[in-house]
């Protein structure tokens, strides 16, 4: 890949980020279910778990972003996907670590707005984001990729991630 098409792909990927879905999902219905307004929170260490579960979500989403371009060949975006099956990094740990990490980010904004409403949002989130990984993503990665997707499928669990990171190499 050239300098110049893994710098457009960065480019995609981030505007996607701060302009697409994941700024939709973490940024835009937060704000809309709650104006931004923190509660007091006491004890101080809810802060702090909530801004950790915030940090701590947002890394699978930028680390996918650079994956997808220097392994993939592509973007984030679904109009322009990975020209190779990315299952290093995090994908070595889990199917879905992007999803997983927006879910982790909006359960730390729950807690840091005290939103019973954002955790509900949260629930829906999670739904939305699983029919569309099981009726879209793992058909379209299935036709794509073929037995390479079928035997990593197999092996990497789609939610929960395993405690040692997957090696397998497809027959």
């Amino acid at each position: 890949m050239s300098a110049v098409s893994a710098g457009r792909n960065i480019l995609i990927s981030v505007l996607f980020i701060f302009l697409g879905g994941p700024a939709l999902t973490l940024v835009l219905v937060p704000y809309w279910i709650t104006r931004f307004r923190i509660a007091p929170l006491e004890p101080q260490w809810q802060v702090v778990l909530a801004s950790g579960l915030i940090l701590f979500g947002l890394a699978p989403l930028f680390e996918s972003a650079l994956r997808f371009v220097r392994v993939g060949l592509g973007t984030l975006v679904p109009a322009a996907p990975p020209e190779r099956l990315v299952i290093t990094g995090l994908y070595r740990y889990l199917r879905n670590p992007m999803y997983a990490g927006v879910l982790v980010s909006i359960a730390g904004e729950a807690i840091l707005f005290r939103s019973e409403d954002i955790f509900i949002y949260l629930a829906a989130a999670w739904l939305v984001s699983h029919l569309f990984v099981c009726l879209y993503e793992e058909p379209t990665l299935a036709r794509r990729y073929g037995q390479h997707y079928a035997f990593y499928k197999r092996h990497v669990p789609r939610w929960l991630p395993r405690f040692r990171p997957w090696h397998g190499v497809p027959e």
